[in-house]
């Protein structure tokens, strides 16, 4: 009788490390599954940002400060469009550099100016409640891409 019992003490023991170790393995694969999709969004967003900010932030219509707003918000759809498929916040403000104020020649000429895109993923699960306990992910996790242009050369990244 003393085999038999410890025969099935031995089963039950493969059931309880299986249900110890289950809901680690699925924490992990929660935790690896959010950072493919982030290291993947971080490629495209690093890929596509700067010829977007060449293609509609440089030489914008219109003079002054409101064209750099106009430039901005193009440029945040614009990437918000080729970043279809990520659920990301995309930010986009843009930073006049500064000028020369000693009357030269050089101060007639239009400093340059850099837009900062900052991409912010929520991973997943957001918001996941099981028996009033919260499952959602305590951080956000963000990317920022700076990149400078002269607008008044076209195709010209500094």
């Amino acid at each position: 009788m003393g085999i038999r019992t410890r025969l099935c003490e031995e089963r039950a023991q493969a059931t309880v490390e299986m249900a110890v170790v289950t809901p680690v393995l699925l924490v992990l694969a929660l935790i690896v599954y959010n950072v493919m999709v982030f290291a993947g969004a971080v490629a495209r967003f690093d890929r596509v940002v700067p010829d977007i900010v060449l293609a509609h932030a440089v030489a914008p219509s219109g003079e002054g400060d409101g064209s750099s707003i106009d430039a901005s918000a193009t440029v945040q759809a614009q990437i918000q469009h080729a970043m279809e498929g990520y659920d990301l916040l995309i930010e986009v403000s843009s930073e006049q550099g500064a000028t020369t104020s000693d009357g030269g020649l050089l101060s007639l000429s239009g400093t340059f100016r850099t837009y900062t895109c900052t991409m912010r993923y929520e991973p997943w699960p957001t918001s996941l409640s099981i028996a009033g306990v919260s499952l959602g992910a305590p951080a956000k996790l963000s990317h920022e891409r700076a990149v400078t242009v002269d607008p008044w050369r076209p195709g010209v990244v500094m």
